[in-house]
């Protein structure tokens, strides 16, 4: 189910700061979050979705390098095997000298932040259903 559909009414700001979530790691929505809780301003749903799924994306992706790293110290012990990980993290030309998992993870990034300044909805599996949930999208 992708729910790529602009909303009713997004002012410009909206859709910069939902953007800057996503390129920031979810730091310019969690200030964003503290400054509106400051100045007891509302939060409109299109910014909390963005800001919501950026932290949570932000926060899963770093969960998945600490056991990524944790499997990769196990396999360099392992003749032969050895070789996977390089091979995943070697550069690639085609990419601009990005590794598989760098441009995979550049990709995500710009389509999601691109989505948001377009004013829509993006739909990453999985995680974007536990946020319309949360929010009250859904």
């Amino acid at each position: 189910m992708i729910s790529l559909r602009p909303s009713r009414q997004i002012y410009p700001i909206e859709r910069i700061i939902s953007a800057l979530s996503y390129l920031t790691a979810g730091f310019a929505g969690f200030v964003w979050l503290i400054i509106a809780s400051i100045m007891k301003k509302h939060v409109t749903q299109f910014l909390l979705y963005h800001i919501l799924q950026s932290i949570f994306l932000s926060i899963a992706y770093f969960l998945l390098a600490t056991l990524a790293e944790l499997v990769y110290v196990v396999l360099y012990k392992i003749a032969l095997i050895n070789a996977i990980p390089y091979f995943i993290n070697m550069p690639l030309p085609f990419l601009f000298g990005l590794s598989l998992v760098q441009g995979i993870t550049t990709a995500i990034i710009l389509y999601l932040a691109i989505t948001s300044a377009m004013g829509l909805y993006s739909y990453f599996p999985w995680v974007s259903d536990i946020i319309n949930i949360n929010t009250g999208r859904k």
